[in-house]
């Protein structure tokens, strides 16, 4: 199995000039760039519904257990990006570790997380975009806001096909142009971003705060139905496995280790305190959502915040919470496209694809060929895929990425333990371990048509590699060059 060696990777860390990345992010920067792709509308949505199904009031302690298991994975990353400074992430120590192919299916499956989360992502923007013009009395025709495989039922009854989903595509192709002109400006950009919607997150829970009524949180952990998840402390850990997706995201902070001032330092401190911020504002929110109502009356809501809004009187908050989800979602496509972009530059610049992914702009320093390709795709996706295609495909392909990265320490703490570590991950091997078991158990979760089109996605990338990837290697034609000279 060819593997690309440390070295290598530490020399590319230390490129400079017009061909290589601008470093220009501080801890503050990517601490951000994690908050932004972290807090999502699965926030407002997952939080009722663990808490109403599974494990009522205690929902905070389900939300202290998942950020645990989301910690194991992400002191594994905060070690291989202090250590490889550079933009693959999970691909790119996939092949200082496990070797080529490895990497290749890595980095073929974080097109699931970034690249089709974006698409997904786009496609629930111009949903909720949909619904907050109607709340002024704008509205959209259902043509331009539907894919082709999908319908509307008009006021007097009548099935109004879709043709494209404008917005979608459009929000993407925006936020493509300010990737382009730079790492810093999009960084710019998306601190705004989170500035905003962590206020409004700061404005439920201040305003929530004094409608809290203490004998909703009794009992604390409601007994058990008899039926494993049905409350009790099953239900605590059904529902960490649900809110376990809410934290999913950190891992882009990785992809712009190329980027980062200071990476031996900064990285981990991106990593680690973008988790940290967001499991306090979690738990935080959750102990409000689930003290302002009873967390009976989440059972079967399609949104659950709403009911939680309704016990303050303030319907203007229920227009602040979508303006929130729809400024978060913002955030969320701009890492996806920044990391989706990254991971190709790195695998374009090992000659596993080709060479217009890793094409730099004289003047701003981004890949910017690769940026108007994914857009293209990414565009066009989200404007004709129904959403429910590719909904949890996103969540698979991320958990794998931490399986093999979790696993990737443990190889080569073994391999070269006297290579030198910025930071190190704690207690190995058990830490690596307990994070490759929880994500690992975290997609058993995940329905079978998921791991279908896991599987089908990965048997599509094989054939790309072997038919292309392979043949183009850097690394292979560096060997066979040497192996032609001896």
């Amino acid at each position: 199995m060819i593997k690309k060696p440390i070295e290598t990777l530490l020399r590319e860390s230390k490129e400079e000039g017009e061909h290589s990345l601008k470093r220009s992010l501080g801890p503050v920067n990517l601490i951000l760039i994690g908050i932004g792709i972290i807090i999502g509308a699965g926030l407002f949505s997952l939080t009722g519904i663990a808490a109403g199904q599974h494990s009522g009031p205690a929902v905070t302690i389900s939300f202290l257990i998942a950020a645990l298991g989301c910690a194991f994975a992400a002191l594994c990353y905060a070690e291989f990006s202090a250590m490889i400074p550079v933009a693959g992430s999970a691909y790119t120590y996939s092949y200082a570790t496990m070797g080529e192919l490895f990497a290749w299916i890595i980095g073929w499956d974080l097109a699931l997380e970034y690249a089709v989360g974006a698409a997904t992502v786009a496609i629930s923007w111009s949903q909720y975009l949909t619904k907050f013009l109607s709340w002024f009395d704008l509205y959209l025709p259902p043509q331009l806001t539907l894919s082709p495989f999908e319908t509307a039922k008009a006021a007097n009854g009548e099935v109004i096909n879709g043709i494209i989903n404008l917005p979608a595509a459009l929000i993407v192709i925006l936020v493509t142009s300010i990737i382009i002109r730079g790492t810093k400006g999009s960084a710019l950009v998306n601190a705004i971003i989170v500035t905003l919607k962590v206020g409004v997150v700061l404005v439920f829970i201040a305003v929530g705060w004094s409608f809290i009524n203490p004998q909703n949180y009794h009992p604390y952990i409601p007994q058990n139905t008899g039926v494993w998840g049905d409350y009790g402390w099953s239900g605590i850990l059904r529902g960490a496995g649900l809110v376990f997706f809410v934290f999913i995201g950190f891992d882009a902070v990785s992809t712009a280790a190329q980027e980062a001032k200071n990476p031996q330092r900064n990285m981990p401190i991106g990593i680690i305190g973008s988790l940290l911020i967001c499991t306090v504002l979690f738990i935080v929110f959750a102990h409000v959502m689930t003290g302002m109502a009873n967390y009976k009356e989440f059972i079967g809501s399609g949104a659950p915040v709403a009911i939680a809004i309704e016990k303050t009187h303030y319907q203007w908050l229920s227009k602040a919470i979508v303006l929130a989800i729809l400024i978060g979602y913002t955030s969320v496509i701009l890492v996806d496209l920044l990391g989706q972009s990254r991971v190709f530059f790195s695998m374009s610049k090992d000659g596993l694809l080709p060479k217009v992914f890793s094409e730099i702009h004289p003047r701003f320093r981004t890949p910017w060929k690769s940026n108007i390709v994914l857009c293209t795709f990414i565009a066009l996706f989200a404007a004709f895929v129904p959403i429910r295609v590719v909904g949890e495909m996103t969540s698979i392909g991320t958990l794998l990425a931490f399986v093999m990265v979790c696993a990737g320490v443990l190889i080569l703490r073994k391999q070269q333990p006297d290579i030198h570590r910025p930071f190190k991950t704690p207690l190995v091997p058990l830490v690596p371990i307990l994070g490759i078991l929880t994500c690992f158990a975290m997609m058993t979760f995940l329905p079978g048509d998921t791991w279908l089109r896991l599987i089908i996605w990965l048997a599509i990338g094989l054939v790309i590699y072997y038919t292309y990837g392979k043949k183009n290697s850097v690394i292979r034609r560096m060997l066979a060059d040497k192996h032609q000279r001896y």
